[in-house]
């Protein structure tokens, strides 16, 4: 019989509108091998819709350990025995490093688990006594008195529903997609016939080449997409579960922008902006950060459905589905602080978004989130949403995602990060773009670019490779 040593030296983890407490680990079963994460959760806005989108929100929650203070490494965790713990009406869904395989403890095993609401309802999600089963014997702790140390993280996602959906009938410029709708999962399905959302129908657009596998997202099947864009608080948390080696090739020497992240040392790293969608992220940190989480990059497909849903595609729209778009300069209040707001010019008839002629003096990125707290936020337009409530799909930064319009995109199988980094501090992912980011582009547009570069079928930079760290460059995973 095997008895470990469980000590605990964590604080809680923060994200924005998220937080989780501080875990510890109970109900140890030294005959199996397991022990069971237990931890509080919270975060702001949480749904589950019984109809319009019929979508809900999430939590992506993954655990890290280390052994005897060694570098931290992913908790592996069981298929079933989770709890959802006491507060909200809740459900666990684990998520396998490869869901199309079936559970193995050892070589497929759970890389983290969504929580989310089990019934309709709206508000703050709060639970107390979740409990996450871990498999350390899988994870290779199996001597006596080992002193444990863990961290459990999360990220709010949002549920973007299976079917059909249309890409490019939004737009005729800047290299927009034929209007075709995208009605099979098999993405090597030609597109033939007329499709119920404009154009033919099948798994890729008209005028494209098709991806190399059937299983290319190409955004029919169900998928989790990122509430908001990665901010500089779990880029932090990110930098600071590292090697040194691995840190010092991820953290971008900058500090201009609001970019806020300081330290020189893994343990060290912070920011005074939490709350602020991170700049300067280059696909190399993007793809990085999306393996270490167990997540995986998104592809153009699937931004296109994450902001348009099953709708018939609108002419210049934008992510929040209209073409009108805010034009007035905002201004800031509590600028940095977690409930970081437009003070000036929010509007409540057109769409909400950060790009060039909405800066005024602030010319930079902004708390994520921050149109849909103003408190004249009147639904999806002014809050500048998505379809499905997914944030800033428009504007604010660009979102990185994997092309159809190249050999390597084309070569992409949507495999899941499996949360170990290359010693070098690279994704090692298969079928990723590597980190000369060949294979993948830049959708939505950002802080400094047009409103134009904003719209769901604009597609001037989505085969613009380049690794160089931009101050208008950010991050958003996707999860099947």
């Amino acid at each position: 019989m095997c008895t470990i040593l469980l000590a605990i030296f964590c604080l809680p983890m923060f994200a924005n509108n998220i937080t989780v407490g501080t875990p510890t680990l109970t109900d140890e079963n030294s005959n199996e091998g397991f022990v069971n994460v237990n931890f509080n959760l919270t975060w702001d806005n949480s749904w589950r819709l019984s109809s319009g989108a019929s979508n809900w929100d999430a939590a992506w929650v993954f655990v890290k350990y280390r052994v005897s203070g060694g570098d931290w490494l992913p908790a592996h965790l069981n298929n079933t025995g989770h709890t959802a713990g006491t507060g909200t009406a809740a459900a666990i869904a684990v998520g396998l490093l490869d869901d199309n395989a079936a559970f193995n403890a050892s070589i497929n095993p759970g890389m983290g688990a969504f929580v989310y609401r089990s019934s309709a309802g709206s508000g703050t999600f709060t639970n107390t006594d979740i409990k996450l089963r871990w498999n350390y014997n899988a994870d290779g702790i199996t001597n006596n008195n080992i002193s444990v140390e863990v961290k459990v993280f999360a990220i709010e996602m949002v549920r973007v529903l299976e079917g059909a959906f249309n890409v490019g009938g939004g737009n005729t410029d800047n290299l927009a997609f034929t209007s075709t709708t995208i009605s099979t999962a098999d993405a090597t399905t030609a597109p033939s016939g007329t499709g119920s959302l404009g154009g033919e129908a099948g798994g890729y657009p008209t005028g494209q080449m098709a991806p190399d596998s059937a299983s290319w997202p190409n955004g029919y099947n169900a998928f989790y997409c990122m509430k908001y864009e990665v901010t500089q608080q779990q880029y932090v948390d990110f930098l600071n579960t590292l090697t040194q080696t691995q840190a010092d090739a991820r953290k971008a020497n900058e500090s201009t922008y609001r970019y806020a992240i300081t330290g020189s040392e893994v343990g060290s790293y912070a920011t005074t902006n939490p709350n602020v969608a991170c700049n300067y992220l280059n696909w190399p940190d993007g793809a990085a950060y999306t393996d270490w989480s167990g997540l995986r990059p998104m592809t153009e497909l699937e931004f296109e459905k994450a902001c348009r849903g099953p709708q018939a595609a609108v002419v210049g729209e934008y992510a929040w589905g209209t073409a009108d778009v805010a034009g007035s300069a905002y201004t800031l209040s509590d600028a940095g602080a977690s409930n970081e707001g437009i003070a000036t010019n929010y509007s409540t008839t057109a769409g909400n978004a950060i790009y060039n002629q909405s800066l005024s003096t602030i010319g930079a990125p902004v708390r994520v989130g921050i149109f849909a707290a103003h408190g004249s936020n009147s639904g999806r337009v002014s809050a500048g949403a998505s379809y499905w409530g997914i944030m800033e799909l428009s504007g604010n930064l660009y979102e990185r995602s994997v092309t159809i319009d190249n050999e390597t995109g084309r070569a992409f199988t949507g495999t899941h990060g499996d949360g170990v980094l290359a010693s070098n501090g690279n994704a090692d992912a298969a079928t990723w773009p590597g980190t000369d980011s060949v294979g993948a582009g830049f959708r939505g547009g950002a802080w400094d670019a047009g409103a134009s570069t904003m719209q769901v079928s604009d597609r001037i930079y989505a085969n613009e490779s380049g690794s160089e760290r931009f101050y208008i460059g950010g991050f958003r995973a996707v999860r099947r």
